[in-house]
């Protein structure tokens, strides 16, 4: 029997890799003969960068950064010299996971780090450059990454604005001139793991910013502020370029390019472009990472891209399912938010499409969750054999789990036994 392992990282409690090792353990347990395959997947936020050193053979290169709140930080890049590729993922240098709970406020952090990342990539001579852009700490849209490229974003008395989400409001004007030239001649492909738009009900602040540590009003505080941001940039692309972008076209990006959108509307090129053109504040995915999405594309020509789909092309996962008897998957919370594209979701699609059972073990559920099944999910289980605190649960992960994984196995293997007295 052949046992797929494949489960995405439980965020704040054990990273995708380790979640493999726990459910291989139990299913070991259960089924000492099987065959246990552990591909451990991503969908563009944490545990991107482990996945490339473990499914490319990258090399991890050390990079120090600095983090949400300006203090260094300890980070790293993945480098695939031969095929002049570097990965960045976001959460190492901006992410949730590097501010304590109680000083959590997006309103002063900032994605500096993240672009500091992408300079390290093209001093290194990236060619391709692929960014991770989930569990992120800041709303900033990506003007903190912009400032490590060589933007300026200038008050209206010409000083510059802090990179954060409380500066958004006060930006007058976005300099570009000194912007890294070697912006055009690299890809950038932003990996995300949703399609929220910049702003709005469902925009970045709103959606994201309370998981940040943001009351209301400060999520209406950054939710104008991004706001303001894409103004001022399809403001100064009507004008004829009075904001200064990368002229950075994204490479091999589906959906309309410049002259492609609605009448009257033009593609990042910034010809004849209206107020807010299409590709700015509404496009899927520039709400990602607080409004990063956007940033990169805007300011670095970046195409945003699916990460789970990514990622699993990248480990060859079709590869590893073929002959498998059932897959097993988990996630921290499963929720719509899974179904509108994280890895599980894509695990279990392909699980389906291939006539395999799958089973989600997840450490939270959400009871209304429609349409499982048809989705590819054979059944979902809690991570939680009974009542725990969410902290008892978290630092416990890999133990329920592993014990989880167990029983998963010994069902499914009693489902395939005949019933007692019957050949």
């Amino acid at each position: 029997m052949k046992i797929l392992l494949a489960p995405n990282a439980l965020k704040g409690s054990c990273g995708a890799l380790a979640a493999a090792r726990a459910l291989a353990r139990g299913a070991r347990r259960a089924a000492p003969a099987a065959e246990g395959v552990e591909v451990p997947v991503a969908d563009g936020g944490d545990g991107l960068l482990e996945l490339a050193v473990k499914g490319l053979g990258a090399r991890r290169i050390p990079v120090q950064v600095t983090g949400p709140h300006c203090a260094p930080v300890e980070a790293a890049l993945a480098w695939v010299p031969e095929r002049r590729l570097a990965l960045i993922e976001m959460a190492l240098a901006s992410g949730l996971a590097l501010v304590p709970e109680g000083q959590r406020n997006p309103l002063v952090t900032t994605s500096l780090g993240t672009g500091e990342l992408m300079r390290a990539a093209l001093d290194l001579g990236a060619e391709t450059l692929l960014v991770g852009i989930g569990g992120s700490a800041t709303t900033d849209g990506g003007i903190g990454m912009a400032t490590a490229l060589g933007y300026r974003f200038l008050a209206a008395d010409g000083r510059l604005v802090p990179p954060t989400g409380a500066g958004l409001a006060a930006i007058a004007r976005i300099d570009g001139s000194g912007a890294d030239p070697r912006l055009k001649r690299v890809a950038i492909q932003a990996v995300c793991d949703v399609d929220n738009p910049l702003t709005g009900p469902r925009g970045a602040a709103a959606v994201y910013g309370p998981q940040k540590g943001a009351t209301p009003d400060q999520v209406g505080l950054l939710d104008a502020g991004l706001s303001h941001l894409a103004d001022l940039v399809a403001g100064g692309l009507a004008r004829g370029g009075t904001t200064s972008l990368s002229g950075q076209e994204p490479r091999g990006e589906e959906g309309p390019r410049a002259g492609e959108g609605p009448p009257g509307e033009e593609g990042p090129s910034g010809r004849d472009a209206a107020p807010d053109p299409w590709f700015l504040r509404s496009r899927p995915g520039a709400g990602a990472a607080g409004g990063l999405g956007f940033g990169l594309r805007v300011f670095c020509g970046a195409r945003l891209m699916p990460g789970a789909e990514l990622v699993l092309e990248m480990l060859e996962f079709d590869r590893h399912l073929a002959g498998a008897d059932l897959v097993l998957t988990a996630e921290g919370r499963l929720d719509s938010q899974t179904l509108a594209g994280k890895a599980p979701a894509l695990v279990a699609a392909r699980a389906r499409r291939a006539g395999v059972p799958c089973v989600v073990i997840a450490g939270s559920l959400d009871p209304g969750l429609p349409g499982l099944a048809e989705r590819g999910f054979t059944a979902a289980l809690s991570l939680c054999p009974g009542p725990l605190s969410l902290a008892v649960a978290m630092a416990r992960a890999e133990e329920l789990l592993e014990a989880a994984a167990e029983q998963v196995v010994r069902i499914f293997l009693a489902g395939r036994q005949p019933p007692a007295g019957l050949p």
